[in-house]
């Protein structure tokens, strides 16, 4: 067999195996898609859930996940910032940096449901925060936090050194030299990073069912105290999530409509992560023209 045909062999399987995937993820959305869409409405996104009667909706799992996110990046993203450019511009080669980089590693391979147990016997049991939005937050920070840390330092790292050399060539410090020089370069790559760690987030049911609860105690929108119980700004109220109510919709469900609201839930679920995604690029391509005067 000579290497012309090899080639044209190989690449072939290649495409095949890309085919494939590409087949399975679009037809595994378009089921979804399907049989959600048509049960998609005003009044289901805007009504609250029904345990015993048709015809409820997602309102208040759907702010809280909304919310939840929210929280979660405001813990998260700071820390992930900092010990990114910890390891990339300060850390030296050592066993420290090892160790760090290894927990890393561990800690992003972990089971969501090992990080929601985790949660919740550390913050729900042992701090008392018991099943709350903060809890369910805490639990996310550290399910999100190896992989947002990741991104940050890669994202710094692919800044070419002679950028560096610059800003020290024009008598910066390194710390002017990173915060004026090579984040704003960077800052494309870290918002895309950050928008599908969101995403990630946004559909995460394992690690919030141990620590956010399986419940959504009725909302008044009209009270935005945060000390309030029916507040929705309350951080130590449970929360319900979107991904929890599919879960729990399709294991527990009674009401005469489960089939039907787990299938719009879900798309709504599938149609929010497909936006982050999207937007992920989007935004990355925009800050980047912006940012280099590129067209």
């Amino acid at each position: 067999m000579n290497a012309k045909l090899t080639n044209k062999i190989a690449t072939a399987v290649l495409y095949l195996i890309a085919g494939l995937v590409i087949l399975l993820l679009a037809g595994l959305l378009g089921f979804i898609l399907f049989n959600g869409v048509p049960h998609l409405s005003w009044h289901f996104l805007t009504s609250p859930s029904l345990a015993f009667q048709a015809g409820g909706g997602i309102e208040f799992q759907l702010f809280n996940s909304i919310y939840l996110l929210f929280i979660t990046m405001i813990i998260s993203f700071p820390i992930a910032l900092g010990a990114g450019i910890y390891l990339n511009e300060y850390a030296k080669q050592n066993i420290f940096t090892t160790i760090i980089r290894t927990a890393i590693e561990i800690l992003s391979s972990l089971p969501s449901v090992v990080v929601g147990l985790f949660g919740f016997l550390l913050v729900v049991v042992k701090l008392q925060l018991g099943f709350s939005i903060l809890s369910g937050a805490i639990a996310l920070t550290i399910f999100n936090l190896p992989l947002l840390t990741r991104s940050v330092e890669g994202s710094l790292k692919s800044i070419p050194d002679l950028q560096r050399e610059a800003g020290a060539a024009l008598g910066l410090s390194k710390w002017e030299t990173v915060i004026h020089v090579i984040f704003p370069a960077a800052l494309p790559s870290i918002v895309t990073g950050v928008v599908l760690s969101a995403g990630r987030v946004f559909g995460e049911a394992a690690a919030l069912i141990y620590t956010a609860g399986q419940s959504a105690p009725a909302l008044d929108f009209t009270d935005w105290n945060p000390f309030n119980a029916a507040s929705p700004l309350n951080l130590m109220r449970p929360a319900e999530t979107l991904a929890v109510h599919i879960w729990k919709i399709n294991s527990e469900g009674i009401q005469p409509d489960a089939a039907q609201v787990s299938a719009g839930a879900s798309a709504v679920l599938i149609i929010a992560v497909l936006i982050f995604n999207i937007s992920a690029r989007w935004i990355g391509k925009a800050l980047y023209k912006r940012l280099t005067s590129a067209r």
